[in-house]
């Protein structure tokens, strides 16, 4: 997959009740090569205008104020090849090894550890990922957006989301430091923005995505953070806002065969 071109958008169509502030998450990370990007707000046909903010692991965020009314964001890029491996710092170690709302490893510490218990490094990962591809069922609309990790090894069913939490504090229960990131997926099925997971073994970010559902090899980084709470395509203050529409396609040159034994850092 090395230097595989990628074409990724994002169209969403909201209501504001009044005016608000928003903050989206659908530009593709820093470090990603781009030939061609362009994210486009329209209200009352007119431009709106957007602030870039920059945070950790290339988190690019863009925030805008809208009037009372529809609102439109279209957003492009054209991929022109692989980002770096992602860095490790020893502040991630410490972060991504802590519970957090949607990944409460504090919570299911006694589970995990006598699950997996004894496993480490690569053989934990497989172990976990395995564990969460096999017991739970993909049903979308079946878990609520404030559901954790502890919800879905209950319910035993959910969305990428839900696979990624579950897999995040199953990790971190057991001393892995494990981080959710959002992503584009060539070859998703049905296509949106998809949750997949990075967990650190031997100094490199490996990705983990239990669902099976996207090569991990042509994802595109997002944003990447300790939950969906750090990750979320749009946040809203002020007012209400009724997302109408959302369309997203990830397209690539070629769509590889996933192995989940296979140890891929996201590029």
């Amino acid at each position: 997959m090395a230097g595989v071109r990628r074409t990724v958008t994002a169209h969403l169509e909201l209501h504001a009740f009044d005016r608000a502030d928003l903050v989206l998450s659908v530009a593709v990370a820093a470090d990603v090569p781009t030939d061609r990007e362009r994210l486009r707000i329209v209200q009352a046909d007119r431009l709106v205008e957007t602030r870039e903010l920059r945070g950790r692991h290339g988190l690019r965020l863009h925030r805008l104020e809208v009037d009372a009314g529809p609102v439109t964001v279209d957003y492009v890029a054209e991929v022109a090849g692989d980002a770096p491996p992602a860095l490790v710092e020893e502040l991630d170690v410490v972060d991504y090894r802590r519970p957090s709302r949607y990944a409460q490893s504090d919570t299911l510490f006694r589970w995990a550890r006598a699950e997996f218990g004894g496993l480490t490094g690569p053989d934990l990962l497989a172990a976990v990922g395995a564990w969460v591809r096999e017991h739970l069922t993909y049903v979308p609309g079946s878990s609520a957006p404030t559901d954790g990790a502890a919800q879905t090894l209950v319910a035993r069913q959910g969305v990428c989301r839900d696979y990624a939490h579950l897999v995040v504090a199953l990790l971190r229960a057991c001393d892995m430091p494990a981080r959710l990131v959002s992503v584009y997926a060539p070859g998703l099925d049905p296509m949106d923005f998809h949750a997949v997971v990075e967990a650190l073994v031997d100094d490199h970010w490996y990705v983990v995505d239990a669902t099976g559902l996207a090569p991990r090899r042509a994802m595109v980084r997002i944003a990447t953070g300790r939950d969906a709470a750090d990750t979320a395509f749009l946040s809203q203050h002020h007012a209400a806002v009724d997302l109408q529409r959302l369309t997203v396609t990830a397209t690539a040159e070629s769509i590889p065969v996933d192995d989940p034994t296979d140890l891929v850092e996201l590029r």
